[in-house]
């Protein structure tokens, strides 16, 4: 009797009052955490980030504070994470900080478009590499796009643990490829000498630089939406966001190290494909084509990662009643959010296949961080209202870091809707649709009650 009431003890620890299985460790939430940050950016971004810097030092500083900027976020997200440990991520705060009508707005703009477009975006970039790796030119890459959609979904059918095997693997070819361009810029060097001296940037030019570098660092959040199957997480969630988000950081800045070696900054700042020419540079044809499989397998990766955690927010806003009410199921056997799953696949390939992605990803800009700003500010709810709660981990420096993180974000809204309003506008349209929405699904579930 004993024997079963361990058992029972050590069950009720490993499943959580969703019904989602705590199957992850720390090490598989770090992956999740790097897997969601890392994708393309790495391997184009710096090119840009050297059009707006006038130096290798201004360069890899510009890096430096994004660092800096994500790892502030992450801690934020961190507490989040440890207060409220289950699936869901941002939209489980906000509901319960503002209300479900702000958790559904959020919610509603990752399915329209964050999310779902992102996934569609990034598995289209995904066929480009890959073809690029075996020397083919592929011209319609949308039905291959689609058919990697539905591949990673028909993975994460079963379960978060196949998921997550998956995710290992993927992140840690994406390490290995960092690995090797790191290591291959560093030993060669051979740097072209400047055409003219450096010329200083003036600190404005320099914050407008960090816009990119804060792109790329983006997606540390994603290990909150699958809370719910983490192990221990009150204490293992942290340290994953800390242990990842540094990791990140530094992969981000020796990369950089090795695009200056061999490229230099001028070179870097003419270059279209940084990664592409560093191998081709020191390798030859046969280097660019092996980054570009890195890239293709990082790409998938992230990929990967926006399906597993997206699907569980629309899985607890299934069971919320403002979602479909078959969208809140688990699977009985594999503990996935199955119909989620299918129907983040199926608006993902719609968009994959109708080529609307960028245009909505551009849309949803001021969404996706006014959304990151409302999550952050749930935060100072939080201490105010559940201040005697007990907490594994709380943000150093409250109220400095949260209120300096929502500082950046609303600069990064501020600069986005100056400088392009049009998409600005369109994606305060497309938030306020959800209202009906919203009001809808309320009606429906008052009527089920």
């Amino acid at each position: 009797m004993a024997t079963d009431s361990a058992a029972r003890d050590i069950a009720a620890d490993q499943t959580s009052a969703t019904g989602y299985v705590r199957a992850l460790s720390v090490w598989d939430a770090s992956m999740v955490v790097v897997g969601g940050v890392i994708g393309s950016g790495i391997f184009l971004t710096p090119a840009a980030i050297a059009q707006q810097t006038s130096s290798a030092t201004e360069q890899l500083i510009a890096w430096a504070i994004g660092g800096v900027i994500a790892l502030t976020g992450a801690l934020c997200y961190a507490e989040l994470g440890a207060r409220r440990p289950t699936a869901g991520g941002g939209y489980v705060y906000l509901r319960e900080a503002f209300g479900l009508i702000v958790a559904f707005v959020y919610g509603w703009n990752l399915l329209v478009v964050n999310h779902s477009g992102a996934i569609a975006a990034v598995a289209t970039v995904f066929v480009e590499y890959a073809g690029a790796a075996f020397g083919v030119t592929i011209a319609d890459p949308r039905p291959f796009a689609v058919g990697t959609i539905v591949f990673l979904t028909g993975i994460n059918w079963f379960g978060i643990r196949a998921g997550s095997l998956t995710q290992n693997i993927l992140t840690v070819l994406k390490l290995l490829a960092i690995s090797v361009l790191i290591v291959v810029g560093l030993t060669a060097r051979g740097a072209p000498a400047p055409v003219a001296p450096p010329t200083s940037t003036s600190p404005l030019a320099l914050i407008g630089a960090l816009m990119p570098v804060l792109f790329s660092y983006g997606g540390w959040y994603y290990v909150n939406d699958i809370a719910g199957e983490i192990r221990d997480p009150q204490r293992n969630l942290p340290r994953s966001l800390i242990f990842g988000m540094l990791l990140v950081a530094a992969c981000y800045l020796l990369a950089n190290a090795a695009y200056l070696a061999v490229l230099g900054h001028d070179g870097l700042a003419a270059s279209k494909a940084p990664a592409a020419d560093l191998m081709r540079h020191v390798l030859g044809e046969p280097g660019a084509r092996l980054i570009a499989a890195g890239i293709a397998i990082s790409t998938l990766g992230f990929c990967n990662i926006s399906v597993i955690g997206a699907a569980r927010v629309f899985q607890v806003m299934g069971a919320d009643g403002v979602f479909f009410r078959a969208a809140g199921r688990l699977h009985p056997r594999w503990r996935s959010p199955n119909v989620a799953l299918v129907l983040l696949a199926f608006w993902s390939c719609a968009l994959a296949l109708t080529g609307t992605f960028n245009q909505l990803l551009n849309y949803s800009t001021v969404g996706d961080w006014l959304g990151m700003a409302a999550v952050i500010a749930t935060l100072f709810w939080y201490h105010r209202h559940q201040s005697a709660e007990p907490v594994a981990f709380r943000v150093p420096l409250f109220p400095v870091l949260p209120l300096a993180f929502l500082i950046v974000v609303l600069w990064i809204v501020a600069v986005t809707v100056i400088d392009h309003p049009a998409d600005a506008g369109m994606g305060v349209l497309i938030t306020l649709a959800g209202l009906p929405v919203y009001f809808f699904w309320s009606r429906v579930r008052r009527a089920r009650a």
